[in-house]
């Protein structure tokens, strides 16, 4: 039989690591159209998600900007921790707040309060109308709206109460009586921004605005939390005793996904984080790592760990195998862990190593059921930061790892264990280039993976992973990487 199963690659026999690269998986029996193939998948053993993508907890990656449209897509972004608290808090609420169902906390303004008060409002929030109430709190009795038009051409002075739709002019849902459906065709019918709920006293129960509605009907494949009320996003924690205070914080904000963020994530702090925060909520689930072997997922996985993160040293920013020469190659690492870990039905992310696509489908078949994006992610216009140029006019922008001096010196440290005068770099910083928004970038990379999964002959990732004894890989020269590759041209386009 044609190649070599995994198994016979990665076995405990031989002694090499193997890099993505390394490994070309060789083509069978296509069955499916291509329109049959999905990517659904878990991130830990009780979240989903449509398309297996993850934005790096890294601050030229991913702040509210990138997770919210990469949630729209099917993702899930995981908000760095290399801020303030209330930073990351504010980051997290920016995409809570961006496509709600029922918005059960919607931000109140109150009469005595003047346009200079809804324009702060809205530089905070992005809002262009409010609910107002009685005493300007959530919850008490409704009396107006307001909204863009209300206000655009009034004096910052001008009192609330002057200009805001009265209560007797506004149309609303009644509590307990309309539901989303329901809502959606009232705001249609009756043309509406906002419908507000209220109950029998007229006390404001929730907000429904049309524009979340929009979004739901264009993005079919969002990735919402259970009630559906908004959209999916984790926040990554360090291990250092001062984020006690951030975790509870996050717990109060009803983060869907804790990630704790660890070069090395086999350590007692690792594991007492783990324990922290499984003691304090236990409906929340905890990714850990990063991790490269079994022992390290086997520790990890009987703390109660939901997920593991696995790459060490293998980022195109990092140089952590380098400077401390520990690590491992990753598709040795991917599968080592995953094969471990799915005794368990813990998912393993895959973070770190990727450059292509193809890299992506390599992840996937030997093990894992999502990847972690970093450069693949830094260069597009939701990324945190403005473009750039080069000399020769090419728009780009700034990458740096977690572990470079100019992040630790703003707080990274502490994924790094950190806590001597002498900083150690364990990654660079540089730039990438540009890739556009996520809506044209994501759909690419969708249908690039989509025609890998297809060439292999299966339908989905669980069968990639159900069949990873059937899969036959070869194992390439650096004359065969090459021959894989753009060569022999003088100048070429896509």
């Amino acid at each position: 039989m044609d190649g070599i199963h995994a198994n016979g690659i990665f076995s405990s026999q031989t002694s090499y690591g193997y890099t993505y690269n390394d490994l070309i998986i060789l083509p069978n029996y296509i069955k499916n159209s291509i329109q049959d193939i999905t990517l659904h998948t878990k991130l830990t053993k009780n979240i989903i998600l449509k398309l297996p993508f993850v934005s790096s907890p890294m601050d030229t990656v991913t702040e509210s900007n990138m997770a919210i449209h990469l949630a729209l897509q099917g993702g899930i972004g995981i908000i760095h921790c290399n801020n303030t608290i209330d930073e990351q808090l504010d980051e997290i609420r920016k995409v809570k707040r961006f496509n709600n169902g029922f918005i059960d906390d919607p931000i109140v303004l109150g009469p005595e309060q003047t346009v200079a008060d809804i324009i702060l409002a809205k530089k905070k929030y992005g809002f262009n109308g409010y609910p107002i109430t009685i005493d300007g709190k959530f919850g008490s009795k409704l009396i107006g709206i307001v909204s863009k038009k209300d206000f655009d051409l009034e004096d910052d002075d001008t009192l609330i109460k002057n200009i805001m739709t009265p209560k007797k002019d506004i149309i609303c849902g009644i509590y307990k009586s309309c539901n989303l459906s329901q809502a959606h065709i009232i705001i249609k019918k009756r043309k509406l921004n906002k419908l507000p709920i209220v109950d029998k006293n007229d006390n404001l129960i929730a907000l429904i605005c049309r524009k979340d509605l929009i979004i739901r009907n264009n993005y079919p494949c969002a990735s919402y939390n259970k009630e559906k009320t908004s959209l999916l996003v984790g926040a990554a924690v360090s291990t250092h005793k001062k984020d006690i205070e951030r975790i509870d914080k996050l717990i109060n904000l009803n983060i869907d996904v804790f990630v704790i963020d660890s070069a090395q994530g086999c350590s007692k702090f690792q594991i007492d984080t783990l324990k922290y925060i499984k003691e304090k909520v236990s409906h929340i689930d905890v990714i850990c790592g990063n991790v490269v072997t079994y022992d390290q997922a086997k520790r990890l996985i009987n703390n109660g760990a939901d997920a593991l993160r696995v790459g060490m040293g293998s980022g195109s920013i990092c140089t952590t195998q380098n400077i401390c020469g520990v690590g491992r190659p990753q598709a040795t690492a991917v599968y080592k862990v995953a094969q471990y870990a799915k005794m368990f039905d813990i998912p393993v992310i895959a973070d770190g190593g990727i450059s292509t696509t193809g890299d992506i489908v390599k992840a996937l078949t030997i093990g894992a059921s999502t990847v972690m994006l970093g450069s693949m992610l830094a260069g597009t216009d939701e990324a945190p930061g403005e473009y750039i140029y080069d000399i020769n006019g090419r728009r780009l922008k700034k990458y740096r790892g977690m572990g470079s001096i100019a992040a630790i010196n703003k707080g990274s440290g502490d994924r790094y264990l950190i806590d001597s005068n002498i900083k150690i770099a364990q990654g660079v910083s540089g730039r990438v280039s540009a890739k556009g928004p996520l809506t044209n970038y994501i759909p690419k990379l969708v249908q690039s993976i989509k025609h890998g999964i297809q060439d292999i002959g299966y339908e989905n990732i669980y069968e990639l992973h159900e069949n990873i004894d059937n899969i036959r890989f070869q194992l390439r020269t650096l004359q065969g990487q090459k021959e894989g590759n753009i060569h022999d041209l003088y100048d070429y386009n896509t």
